[in-house]
């Protein structure tokens, strides 16, 4: 199952596909008892998907077999043990692909052109995606990180181990040796590289970054780094060999640190917007401004969600079961939002009491 949703990746989500592209979503739970009807709830999404199919005059015989046959092998791709909060299938003719979303989604099915993607988006903006690079002298690191959690990410050439027959890191370690060893032309060389690595790495998927390792090799990247230099250093050696749940550990107390940060930040731009008469609050005006791509920035509370519906160009509440009911409404704006060049920001529940969960920045 898929979780990191990089640039490229959402890009190639959103490319036309030959009709039917299906977009299956349905909540899921991490824990019991609420995770039982889960592979009920599943399967039950995927059958109205091929009953969709199945009376959709537009789908021919053949693309019918083909998308069902990828709905079937989508389905057993899952793995409900490692559920989050939310789960996307996307099948199309000759392709399918599964998502697992720490942030529920509501349960529907789509045929269209193009796969549903703002649930996605919306949920990895929630994650608060970032960078680890875990450095060492004969080896880099590359961590993914958000929600929670890291894992070690397979991109960019990473991990990069140097290629130096005559390095011998444990004679290093046994001489105590490792602040010289940093001050070694191939070590530095070393470390230039991972340096340019990484540099692509977040040209392609732009994230905050931090970097782990001895204080010598942090040091040293002070002095010949260029994206390294500018990111959050945090020193803490051996996790260029680490597991995700020790680098989660030596990360998170920085990470939550930034976070409160950055939390806030976004209060005092929403403080200070409110004497300019440039704030908006409650999720019809706010959903207005972004319609009209006016909004700066966007701070929605992680967990709030709304039922509304298009009442004449008005959002008002409605229920579940009203025919033309938009369940993520939420993240339709978040996604416009970023579309439209805005800064999105999830606060924590409550921050945001006194405009009823989701509020922005006008840029005019």
């Amino acid at each position: 199952m898929e979780h990191a949703l990089s640039p490229t990746t959402l890009a190639e989500l959103r490319r036309p596909r030959p009709y039917p592209a299906v977009s299956v979503l349905t909540p899921t739970h991490r824990r019991e008892p609420y995770n039982a009807q889960d592979r009920v709830r599943l399967r039950n999404a995927v059958a109205e998907a091929k009953k969709q199919l199945e009376t959709d005059p537009e789908v021919t015989r053949e693309r019918r077999v083909d998308v069902a046959a990828q709905l079937d092998q989508a389905l057993g791709e899952v793995d409900l043990t490692h559920a989050e909060d939310g789960l996307v299938i996307f099948a199309a003719p000759g392709e399918h692909q599964v998502w697992s979303l720490g942030r529920a989604v509501p349960e529907r099915v789509v045929l269209s052109d193009t796969f549903l993607t703002r649930n996605l988006v919306s949920a990895q903006v929630s994650e608060r995606p970032f960078w680890v690079l875990s450095v060492s002298a004969d080896r880099a690191t590359l961590w993914n990180g958000g929600g929670g959690r890291v894992t070690e990410e397979r991109t960019g050439g990473f991990p990069l181990t140097r290629r130096n027959e005559n390095f011998d890191p444990e004679r290093l370690e046994r001489f105590g040796d490792m602040p010289s060893t940093f001050r070694d032309e191939g070590t530095r060389h070393f470390l230039r590289e991972t340096d340019t690595a990484m540099g692509a790495v977040l040209r392609d998927n732009p994230r905050p970054l931090y970097v782990t390792g001895e204080q010598a090799a942090l040091s040293c990247l002070d002095e010949i780094g260029d994206v390294t230099r500018r990111a959050v250093h945090i020193p803490h050696g051996g996790l260029s060999h680490g597991t995700p749940d020790a680098v989660w550990q030596a990360v998170r107390p920085v990470v939550d640190a930034e976070d409160l940060r950055t939390i806030d930040t976004v209060t005092k731009e929403l403080e200070s917007a409110r004497g300019r008469k440039e704030f908006v609050a409650g999720v019809d005006e706010v959903w207005q401004n972004a319609r009209e791509a006016r909004v700066r920035l966007l701070a929605v509370e992680e967990n709030y969600r709304v039922t509304v519906r298009d009442d004449g160009g008005h959002l008002v509440p409605a229920s579940s079961d009203d025919r033309d009911a938009r369940e993520d409404i939420i993240d339709e704006i978040v996604e416009q939002c970023l579309e439209t060049g805005a800064d999105v920001r999830f606060v924590p529940d409550g921050t945001l009491a006194d405009a009823n969960g989701i509020a922005g920045v006008l840029r005019y």
